[in-house]
């Protein structure tokens, strides 16, 4: 990989982490998480980046990915939530993704806190040319049982490509028992979940997170052909969510604009994502550039 590319990497991923530990001084018991959502955004684009990865997930208890708050959303953060906070930034379509897991006021759950953030530091200290992803997944699979808890075997890391979140080859959670290897180039997000539940998670009918499908068909609706345009002219093939359209594009027919895109299939929807049992779940996350001597973009 050139130098100045991975030059690239490491300030997408600085910013990323820099707005990761800010996160940490908003959550507290009754803050809501819109504000934390949009604070961290803000703090970002502050920063330099050029735009978002993806809206910020914060998933609480037994919800693991995919959520993200919607237009005027008043949740607001109650003691004892598990709550994982998932953010990224582009630089010129240069992507971060990193991910921690945090209990509002306590630490009743810090070994499911715990199993994941161990999980993903075994899982780095492996990564290099030639490593079978199976292996990668396997011991994140055992570093997670040996703190008495489960993976979730359907959520998995993944490649990351310019202006694509999932490019390529995933990353799995277990040993799945793949052949594929890393290659030296790839930029990967690793990404444990841990569960006291069943260990997988399920669609629910809850979506907030969008993105362009590449499909073109004519459109009715004066608001959908304004979303289409604004989201690839903003996001490209990049996931948004309704709140920033409704912000930019502005409020009048976009939930009519949204659903015609959807019924033509012009726009994917990513359904929040529960864990199956209603298990609470935690997931840690980095971005690293998979070399001879790897680096981890986002520490």
């Amino acid at each position: 990989m050139e130098e100045e590319l991975i030059e690239k990497y490491k300030k997408c991923g600085k910013i990323a982490s820099e707005a990761r530990e800010f996160s940490r001084t908003l959550i507290k018991e009754g803050a809501k998480t819109l504000d934390i959502a949009n604070a961290i955004e803000e703090k970002m684009m502050s920063l330099g980046a050029t735009g978002f990865a993806f809206p910020t997930n914060l998933s609480i208890n037994s919800v693991a990915a995919h959520s993200t708050p919607r237009i005027n959303d008043d949740t607001v953060l109650k003691k004892g939530d598990i709550l994982k906070v998932d953010l990224g930034c582009h630089v010129d379509g240069i992507l971060s993704d990193t991910a921690y897991t945090v209990e509002v006021g306590g630490h009743d759950n810090k070994d499911l806190v715990d199993a994941s953030h161990e999980a993903l530091k075994a899982a780095l200290d492996i990564v290099k040319p030639g490593v079978i992803v199976s292996k990668i997944g396997a011991v994140i699979e055992d570093a997670i049982k040996q703190k008495g808890f489960k993976p979730i075997a359907n959520l998995s890391g993944h490649e990351i490509g310019e202006y694509e979140l999932h490019a390529g080859i995933t990353i799995p959670n277990f040993d799945n028992k793949s052949s594929v290897a890393l290659e030296e180039g790839m930029v990967v997000a690793i990404e444990p979940f841990a569960t006291n539940g069943f260990g997988k998670v399920i669609d629910t009918k809850e979506s907030e997170i969008f993105r362009l499908t590449g499909e073109e068909r004519p459109t009715r609706q004066a608001s959908a052909r304004k979303i289409m345009q604004f989201a690839a002219e903003s996001y490209q093939f990049l996931p948004f969510c309704r709140r920033w359209i409704a912000k930019k594009v502005g409020g009048f027919g976009i939930e009519i604009g949204m659903m015609e895109l959807l019924r033509n299939g012009m726009l994917h929807q990513y359904p929040v994502l529960k864990e199956e049992k209603n298990g609470m779940v935690s997931q840690h996350e980095h971005t690293v550039i998979v070399l001879d001597k790897p680096i981890v973009t986002t520490l």
